[in-house]
């Protein structure tokens, strides 16, 4: 009798016709009723394959990682059947499931706002209570064009495509050009919600059509809706760009150009502190710091490959005669030319450079992000040059250094994913022996630390192999923050070299490093991990004396000097405001302690303690209170 394969390991007898569907009933109406699609042989495909003997069957759920992305799908779907029902004339283009959502990219009959999504919705509802079955149809090249030939950008995605492998799908009159698979019926979509309205070009290209892209999200239920839009809401109140506004870290502005950020003088110390934190850390583990300047010879580039490979991301040449000279868009080929200004033995080695300079990235405007995607970035890069013997030591020195980072920012939870190239990709530097090496030690270096790891093939940098780690903040949002980075080819392209123990010359091994990534970024993140209210460590104003009167500001002038003498950043709160006021104004800029002073605490030489989020009072000494909040900063508490 012919028979599936379930992941179990047993087998589960079919009948001739049956469909995935008629399996996952038989497994159990439950689980039947919880099914979006089914995997056979590993390929996700609709509840209406036909099943073959000696397949491997296996049910994907709603609330799987897999049967989300197919919902998404199929609501994106019902999302472009509500809007050519109510924008006849709009020409769908493409509208692919995303992390927690999905979007369509339409060229609009008409116009659609954010005031005109609750209208969408309720069409797309109406369209689920249609419970209109989803089917695939295949159709031939000449088919798929008539379907098509009132929508020239569905017509350019045709002709990219084999004819005999063009399928469409169906709900009622609706139909998308689409390769599945799809969810059974509109009456088996989650709950979901459109979010935004937003510009993009068609294909990604600023030279084309400008699309209407409009977002939204879906879920498996409505419980789990409300808490992922709970969720946004906490992340829209700690925007960096609001906090770092209301906190006056820093601004923009289109006299200086986008992209560029300016520092405020509590941004400015917010930055020195976190790149003096890894100045320590780095020190202790033996770098030393160097600087490389600004500007570059363009030829350094060439020799490097980052001009052949990079040279989108860099800013135009400026010209000196017979000498070009770019930006410096990264430190690696200018750490190199230090290394070769002198000799070296394998006795020297490892050789560790760190710098914190800034960069220049010619990022395209649509593409910056507040302090998360700017153009002129300060990165905590540094390079080790070893031989390949020590590589898999300093791999572990590095990471100690990324584990201590992060887990002291209180990112503790993070994973790894290797970022490896695509041998298909022609971005890449071609040496396959070098990179096999390369990624060899890299997979060798994680598998001795014990770190799970997820492979990713494309992601690597077209020197080398890296392995990224992908920290989540509070909210479980994840951020790409440290990496490591492992290159045999840039050094041998730039002439790097040391006497070896048998009295040759050979090529270093270069370990590409950075904690933070850059400051910039990584203080965005930090801004939103912490909402702004910074540990006391962090904090660019660890105190604010409040006087209770005028009379007291004599004393708390002398209480501000007192901690500034023993480190601490305080400032006195001298408005005329009254002291309910400044108590109120000093908690909204998120101050880790309040020192109130009035003729008690100047008679007693103490301070009356407020923390930040407790409304309890404490009134001690102020030496007392100096001693326990260095305490607090000495462990940098979060």
């Amino acid at each position: 009798m012919a028979a599936v394969k379930l992941p179990d390991g047993k087998e589960l007898p079919i009948e001739p016709g049956d469909r995935a569907r008629d399996v996952a009933e038989r497994i159990g109406p439950r689980l039947a009723r919880d099914a979006v699609v089914a995997k056979l042989n590993g390929k996700l495909e609709d509840l209406e394959t036909p099943v073959r003997d000696g397949e491997v069957f296996e049910v994907v759920t709603k609330d799987s990682p897999e049967g989300l992305y197919v919902l998404r799908h199929s609501t994106a779907h019902a999302m472009a059947q509500a809007i050519l029902e109510l924008y006849p004339g709009s020409k769908l283009t493409i509208g692919p499931p995303i992390d927690n959502g999905f979007y369509y990219d339409v060229e609009v009959a008409g116009r659609i706002t954010d005031d005109d999504l609750p209208r969408i919705e309720e069409r797309m509802r109406e369209i689920s209570d249609r419970d209109l079955p989803i089917r695939m149809e295949e159709v031939s090249k000449a088919e798929a064009r008539e379907l098509y030939r009132d929508n020239p950008y569905k017509l350019e995605l045709v002709e990219d495509l084999e004819d005999g492998d063009i399928t469409v799908y169906r709900q009622g009159d609706f139909f998308d050009l689409c390769r599945g698979p799809h969810i059974p019926s509109t009456g088996r979509l989650g709950a979901f919600k459109l979010q935004n309205i937003a510009g993009a070009y068609w294909r990604g290209d600023e030279k084309n059509t400008m699309l209407t892209r409009i977002y939204g999200t879906a879920w498996p239920t409505e419980k789990e809706l409300k808490a992922y839009l709970r969720r946004m809401e906490e992340a829209r109140a700690r925007d960096h760009r609001k906090v770092g506004k209301d906190l006056r870290l820093f601004t923009f502005s289109p006299d200086v150009g986008g992209g560029i950020p300016l520092f405020l003088p509590k941004g400015e110390m917010l930055r020195h502190l976190m790149e003096g934190y890894v100045r320590e850390v780095q020190t202790r583990h033996g770098y030393e710091h160097v600087w490389t300047g600004n500007v570059v010879n363009e030829s350094l580039y060439a020799k490097s490959g980052h001009l052949e490979h990079y040279i989108d991301s860099m800013y135009p040449p400026m010209v000196d005669g017979d000498t070009r000279y770019r930006l410096k868009p990264m430190n690696c080929p200018s750490h190199m030319t230090l290394f070769n200004s002198a000799a070296h033995s394998y006795r020297d080695l490892p050789v560790r450079y760190a710098e914190f300079a800034t960069l220049y990235r010619y990022e395209k405007s649509g593409e910056l992000n507040g302090l998360t995607r700017v153009r002129s970035l300060t990165q905590d890069d540094a390079h080790v040059f070893c031989t390949q013997n020590q590589v898999q030591e300093e791999f572990a020195r590095a990471l100690e250094i990324v584990r201590e980072v992060l887990d002291t920012y209180g990112f503790a939870e993070y994973r790894v994913q290797l970022s490896m190239r695509d041998p298909d990709d022609t971005k890449y530097i071609t040496d396959d022996a070098k990179w096999s090496r390369a990624e060899k030690e890299l997979r060798e270096a994680l598998d001795r630390a014990g770190i799970a790891y997820d492979e990713e093939a494309g992601e690597a940098a077209f020197y080398g192999p890296k392995a990224d780690f992908m920290a989540k903040d509070v909210l479980g949002r994840e951020w790409q923050l440290s990496t490591i980075q492992v290159d045999f080819l840039q050094p041998e392209r730039l002439g790097c070299e040391y006497v070896g123990e048998d009295g040759q010359m050979h090529t270093p091994v270069l370990l590409h490093r950075a904690v933070t990534g850059s400051t910039e970024r990584f203080m965005g993140v930090v801004i939103e991990h912490f909402a702004g209210a910074f540990p006391l460590w962090l904090s660019p104003i660890q105190a604010v004396v409040i006087p209770v009167a005028d009379r007291h500001l004599e004393y708390a002038r002398k209480v501000q000097a007192e901690l500034a003498d023993v480190g601490l950043r305080v400032d006195v709160d001298d408005s005329p405001s009254s002291m309910q006021k400044k108590i109120r104004e000093n908690a909204r800029q998120k101050i880790p302690y309040l020192l109130i002073v009035g003729d008690d605490e100047a008679g007693e030489e103490s301070v009356n303690v407020r923390r930040r989020g407790d409304k309890k009072q404490e009134a001690m000494k102020t030496g007392e209170f100096a001693e326990r909040a260095l305490g607090e900063v000495a462990v940098k508490a979060v």
